[in-house]
C-alpha cells in the first residue's frame, strides 16, 4: 500500500522554500495537511527519499538522547490511566534543567489534574464558538485532549528577568524591557521543549497547545498567575494509539550554510 505523508502546520499558507514542488506539477500527488481544517496535494515522490533517509538515520542510531528527539511527536488522545507522581516530577525537573538567560530560571509550572484539568478544558470549549474557523475547530479540539488527559501542565515566565534586567546590563527601560521580555521567552520555551523529550523517554504522550494562546489572559488568571508574555499548555498521558508523527521536511530546505 502506498503511504500517505503527514505534516502539520499551526496555520495554512505558511510561505514554501525555494524548491518546493506545486501541487499542480503532479498529479499522482498524495495528500499533505497542514492543519486540521486545510489541506493539500502534493506528491508522495517529494518526501520519499527524505522518509527513507530518516528511517536509515533512526535505525543506525544508538545514542539514546538523539532516539528520543527523533522518537518524539505529539499525542492528543490518551488512555484512561494515572501517571504516576514521580514521573511528573521527573519530567518537571528535567523541564528546570533547561537553559535560561543568567540562570534566572524566570519560568513557572503549574500541575493540573481531576477537577482542575477539567475546568480548563470546559473553559476553552466555551470560548471556542468566541472564534472564527478554523480557530474554534482547533480550540474544540484542544479541549477533548485537555479532557482526555490525566495530567495537564503549564509554563508561564515569571516576568524576574524582565524587572531586573536593566540593573544587569544597565540598557534604558525600552530596549530593556523588549531585550529580556524576549530572552524570557526563549528561556520558557527551552523549558517546554526539555518538559516534551522528558516525557518521550518515559514512555508517555504530549503535546503542546499552541492553540490556547489565544486565551492567554484567561488562561492565566484561571491558573492565578500574573500576565505575562509566555504561556504554553501541555497535556501528558499514557498514548491511546500512536499512528507515529508527521513527516518532516528534509534539512536541506531548512538549512542556510556560509563557507
Amino acid at each position: 500500500m502506498s503511504e500517505v505523508f503527514w505534516e502539520i502546520h499551526k496555520w495554512p499558507g505558511l510561505p514554501k522554500p525555494a524548491g518546493y514542488p506545486a501541487a499542480n506539477h503532479f498529479p499522482e500527488a498524495r495528500l499533505l495537511v497542514y492543519s486540521p481544517v486545510f489541506a493539500r496535494r502534493l506528491p508522495e515522490a517529494f518526501f520519499s527519499s527524505t522518509l527513507k533517509r530518516t528511517r536509515q538515520m533512526n535505525s543506525s542510531i544508538s545514542n539514546q538522547t538523539l532516539q528520543t528527539i527523533y522518537a518524539r511527536h505529539s499525542i492528543r488522545q490518551f488512555q484512561d490511566r494515572p501517571v504516576a507522581d514521580e514521573m511528573i516530577r521527573t519530567i518537571l525537573d528535567a523541564a528546570n534543567q533547561a537553559p535560561s538567560a543568567h540562570n534566572q530560571q524566570s519560568w513557572r509550572f503549574v500541575v493540573l489534574r481531576e477537577k482542575k484539568r477539567l475546568e480548563l478544558a470546559h473553559l476553552v470549549a466555551a470560548r471556542a464558538n468566541d472564534f472564527p474557523k478554523p480557530s474554534s475547530s482547533i480550540l474544540r479540539m484542544a479541549s477533548r485532549c485537555l479532557a482526555s488527559a490525566p495530567v495537564v501542565i503549564s509554563v508561564s515566565n515569571t516576568g524576574s528577568l524582565i524587572a531586573h534586567g536593566s540593573e544587569l546590563f544597565n540598557l534604558e527601560h525600552d530596549r530593556s524591557l523588549d531585550f529580556f521580555r524576549t530572552m524570557e521567552i526563549q528561556s520558557s520555551a527551552a523549558a517546554v521543549e526539555n518538559l516534551l523529550l522528558a516525557a518521550t523517554s518515559l514512555g508517555l504522550g504530549s503535546v503542546w497547545l499552541g492553540i490556547l494562546y489565544l486565551l492567554k489572559e484567561e488562561v492565566l488568571a484561571f491558573l492565578g498567575e500574573e500576565n505575562g508574555e509566555f504561556m504554553a499548555v501541555i497535556p501528558i498521558g499514557h498514548p491511546k494509539k500512536d499512528q507515529g508523527g508527521p513527516q518532516k521536511k528534509s534539512l536541506e530546505y531548512v538549512l542556510k550554510e556560509f563557507a
